[in-house]
């Protein structure tokens, strides 16, 4: 395993790419505070090390005509490592599934799915989740009004980071 330190420059990029992903490397080096050409290769030293794991862009639902968030608790009848395998494959086949989190607790996967409407939604749960093998409950939760999102990590840039990475 080894140790990779994270200096305050290097916690500024981070944020900035956080921020926004299009921005140039000349952009990006002037807001940090250093030139271009040691500014990309501390970029491409963050993309190798996996800590910048790849970069997107964010659209916006409800302009795209998906007006339903909601929260999908599946349950499985049993755990045998096959079982729990064959339900997330199903699910990594789903588009409208945004998230899918193998949980601890009441439900064994929480789900966050983006569809149309109501009758989109009914439709995923009772013609495609409820099909898959081995579920044995669902139920779903929609979001009424979505408070906060955020897709950026909090990174203190007054302070030095230490990683563990996987060799």
């Amino acid at each position: 395993m080894n140790m990779l330190t994270l200096d305050r420059t290097d916690i500024k990029i981070l944020n900035e790419l956080q921020s926004d992903a299009n921005l140039t490397n000349v952009e990006l080096a002037d807001r940090v505070n250093l030139s271009p050409s040691p500014c990309l290769t501390r970029v491409r030293k963050l993309e190798q090390t996996g800590i910048i794991h790849k970069r997107v862009t964010l659209l916006n639902p409800k302009v795209m005509g998906l007006e339903v968030n909601a929260y999908i608790q599946v349950t499985l009848d049993k755990q045998p490592h096959s079982a729990l395998e064959s339900f997330q494959e199903a699910v990594e086949r789903l588009p409208e599934v945004m998230e899918c989190n193998w949980m601890t607790g009441e439900c064994d996967f929480l789900l966050r799915v983006v569809v149309r409407d109501v009758d989109e939604l009914e439709w995923l749960i009772a013609r495609k989740l409820s099909r898959i093998e081995g579920v044995s409950g669902i139920r779903s939760n929609l979001v009424l009004k979505q408070v906060t999102y955020k897709t950026a990590l909090h990174l203190d840039a007054s302070r030095t980071l230490s990683l563990r990475l996987n060799a």
